[in-house]
Formats: structure tokens, sequence, C-alpha cells
């Protein structure tokens, strides 16, 4: 009996159907907060980050997979470039803390994975897919905590050196030489 009651007050503008929209963050939003494990067994907060320096986190879905393995050494590889300017970055997957540490072991690399396996921030975002996983897509953040740039389009191979023109482009500061 209850379900015919909500059936019609759905039918009748009475209350609002259940939200199963997720958000999604924009160009231009600030990006929410956010805490989380670093592969190197960092605690990194956005607010840390907040005021003092950029930031960019590469999402990929899956550790020990192909085309996250191929992203992860293009990043890697590019570790020269991207130290270049004054920004933060880091890969990141809903994978517990343990896998992403292994993973980021396993490839050498000198940035951290951070992990979301509860999939808050991931959710906030709106990468998140339906099958549970990230899609491949990196946020640019801005010194003030805003959105600069979405890349949707990720190239798993050059991603190291497309992070950097796109710094460029987007004006990032490089660090002073001494």
């Amino acid at each position: 009996m209850n379900r015919i009651v909500l059936i019609i007050a759905l039918l009748f503008g009475v209350v609002a159907p259940p939200s199963d929209a997720k958000g999604e963050v924009k160009v231009g939003d600030m990006m929410p907060s956010f805490e989380l494990v670093g592969s190197d067994g960092v605690t990194y907060r956005g607010d840390d980050l907040k005021g003092k320096r950029a930031y960019v986190i590469a999402w990929f879905p899956k550790a020990f997979t192909g085309g996250c393995t191929k992203e992860c050494k293009s990043m890697r590889e590019s570790g020269e470039q991207l130290r270049e300017y004054d920004v933060a970055y880091f890969t990141a997957s809903v994978d517990p803390v343990g896998k992403n540490t292994d993973f980021a072991g396993s490839l050498e690399l000198d940035y951290p994975i951070l992990s979301d396996p509860d999939k808050a921030l991931s959710s906030k975002l709106g990468v998140l897919n339906d099958r549970g996983f990230t899609n491949r897509w990196t946020y640019y953040v801005g010194v003030d905590g805003k959105v600069l740039f979405i890349d949707r389009s990720v190239k798993t191979t050059t991603h190291g050196s497309d992070i950097s023109e796109k710094l460029s482009d987007l004006g990032i500061a490089k660090k002073e030489k001494n």
C-alpha cells in the first residue's frame, strides 16, 4: 500500500523522486575538501595545498592494469619536466592504500598515488563510474583551490608530458631557480 501512495505522490509532484544523479565538479568550481593517504604513507589534504600551490590529480581506474601502468610510467618519465613547476602532482584511484603502495613500488614512482577506497572524493568529483572504478580523468587545481581544467581525454603513454604542457598553458608558475 505504501508503494502506491509513493507512486501517486511522485506523479502529482508532492515529493521529489529519489536522486541517484552523481555530483560533478566543473571547471571554475572549488575542489571539494579531501583527505587521502598516499602510497608514500603521507596523508594529503586539499586544505593544506590551498593557498600554497597548485596541484594535479590524475585518476586512473585500477592498479596493476596495462593502461594505468603506462600512465603512471609516463608521469614518472616526465618527472623532471613536472618538477619545474610549482605544483604538487599525484595519480589516484579507489584501490586500497596497500595495493597502490605496492603498485607505486613496482613502478619505482617518484610521486605518490592517492587512495580513495571509500570513494568519497571520486563520488563528489563525478569521476566515479557505474562499474565502481574511476574514469581516466585529470584535474588541474589552482592555488586558490578552484578547478582550472579537467582532462577527460587522457593518452596513457604521453600523459606526463601532456600534463607539463597543460601546466604551461594554464600559466602555472615555474619554480624559481637558485
